[in-house]
């Protein structure tokens, strides 16, 4: 801390001294005409006599990330945001200006124009004619312009992270290309984008525990949502019948590497079709990101240079089928003290008071999705897991419903909604009592929701897709913090 705020201090004073030079060293307009990215697109191809031939002019602006003076000449990188660029600060061109490199520092922002040329090393390089200081930086860049390594500080100073780590800037680039891609697939489809309150008065739509908070000019608590599954089924029953949302859900939850309380979603529903048309689309969605954002059907996963291959068709299981593979007896499905004796004899933590379907899902968890990388689809999952989904007809005890697996995660869960207000009604109010008995995580009893289905919606299918984990796949990030630009972190330690 003493050596940064001795290197501020030497910063202040070439402030100070540039005010003195009657140069203003924050807030000046500058009209950029290029790119880095753009002049190395045009002119990247060039042999340098070319430059000599014919004189291209240019001007570009960023940040000086390296910088190497030579007495009467001067070398500096500048990055912009589409990648960098070397420029070249000559005395007998700049005359008097030059003097004011004395006071710039690795980490200024500053315009320059100029002409392109190529170096004895070959480097495409723009001779500054002029420049202009646009901000001064006060705090030197992390270790030298080294990088910058540690994780939380990467997480807690993103900006610093955008700055010296290319990589990062790259992962945030796709991330947007990927969103765009969601947009474009759906809009060809005749999906029509909505958005719904991210304020409800009951949280609904999936099991989680929701954040709270208050509304002093109604007098009334809110909560933050925890999904938007009601009310897109409420456009389902005014007649929208291809509509999607992406927007933020919010868990008051714990903090990992695959959980932040706040994250994106993808939500989509299509009436007159079942979970099995959803599988179809499903794939077609994700082969079309893949190539949007990487090129290729195949993505690097973890550091063992292991690839995900997204080509289809994808492995469907059902629920029971994926955990006989891993030596799970079908028993465990029909008798929950069989599933509880399985939990306890292979050290599986959970409540011993939970559901039959809870206690599944646990098993499920320990042994299955472990193993679940490449793309797979398992479905029918217990009807306690699935408060709102289409029960099978044939198995009564299951429901329509399929999650997909990807690098050993939930990527997507999507099922048959169900329609029928009176099982709605029916499985709300077993929600309201294992919220009685003590469970935050279940749901409410909406009764505008059920008033909704009364008058009639058809029959569908709907998917909500995770596109923070989604990100982590697509660029094999091993957390989802490294896909989020700003996550919750716990708050900072300062030293006084």
């Amino acid at each position: 801390m003493e050596e940064i705020n001795e290197l501020m201090q030497e910063r202040l004073k070439k402030l100070e001294r540039l005010r003195g030079m009657g140069i203003e060293p924050y807030g000046v307009p500058f009209d950029v005409k290029d790119t880095a990215s753009g002049i190395f697109q045009r002119y990247g191809d060039r042999r340098g006599e070319e430059f000599e031939d014919e004189r291209i002019d240019c001007t570009v602006a960023g940040r000086i990330i390296a910088l190497r003076s030579f007495g009467k000449a001067t070398f500096a990188h500048i990055q912009d945001g589409t990648g960098k660029i070397q420029v070249y600060f000559r005395k007998d061109v700049l005359g008097d200006k030059y003097d004011i490199l004395k006071n710039i520092d690795i980490g200024d922002i500053i315009g320059v124009s100029g002409r392109l040329f190529r170096t004895k090393t070959n480097e495409l390089t723009i001779e500054v004619h002029d420049f202009t200081l646009l901000c001064k930086s006060l705090r030197p860049l992390p270790e030298k312009w080294h990088g910058l390594r540690d994780i939380e500080t990467r997480y807690r100073q993103r900006y610093l992270d955008l700055i010296v780590n290319p990589g990062v800037r790259e992962v945030f680039l796709k991330r947007s290309r990927l969103i765009k891609a969601i947009r474009d697939f759906f809009d060809e489809r005749g999906f029509l984008e909505v958005e719904t309150p991210m304020m409800q008065p009951i949280p609904g739509g999936a099991t989680a525990r929701p954040f709270k908070t208050h509304h002093n000019a109604l007098g009334i608590d809110l909560y933050l949502r925890i999904a938007p599954e009601l009310y897109l089924k409420r456009l389902l029953v005014g007649g929208f019948e291809r509509i999607y949302e992406i927007n933020r859900n919010f868990r008051n939850e714990g903090i990992s590497t695959r959980h932040n309380p706040e994250f994106t979603m993808l939500e989509f529903y299509i009436a007159y079709v079942d979970y099995r048309y959803l599988m179809d689309l499903t794939e077609e969605l994700l082969v079309h990101l893949c190539k949007e954002v990487n090129g290729d059907t195949r993505v690097p996963y973890g550091d063992a240079g292991d690839v995900i291959d997204f080509s289809p068709p994808w492995p469907r299981l059902t629920m029971k089928e994926a955990m006989a593979r891993e030596g799970v007896d079908e028993g465990v499905f029909e008798d929950r003290e069989k599933a509880l004796e399985f939990v306890i004899n292979n050290g599986i933590d959970v409540d011993r008071n939970a559901s039959h379907g809870k206690i599944i899902d646990e098993i499920f968890k320990e042994r299955v999705e472990p193993k679940l990388i490449q793309p797979t689809f398992i479905m029918d999952y217990p009807v306690e897991l699935s408060p709102l989904a289409r029960r099978k007809k044939e198995e009564p005890g299951l429901v329509e419903r399929f999650e997909l697996f990807i690098g050993a995660r939930e990527i997507a869960n999507a099922f048959s909604e169900l329609n029928d207000p009176i099982d709605q009604r029916e499985r709300f109010l077993r929600q309201v009592e294992a919220r009685q008995m003590g469970d935050e995580e279940a749901g409410y009893m909406d009764e505008d929701f059920i008033r909704a289905l009364e008058h009639g919606m058809p029959p569908a299918a709907g998917e909500g897709v995770g596109i923070d984990r989604l990100v982590m796949i697509l660029t094999n990030s091993p957390s989802i913090r490294d896909v989020i630009l700003f996550p919750q972190l716990r708050p900072e330690r300062r030293m006084d």
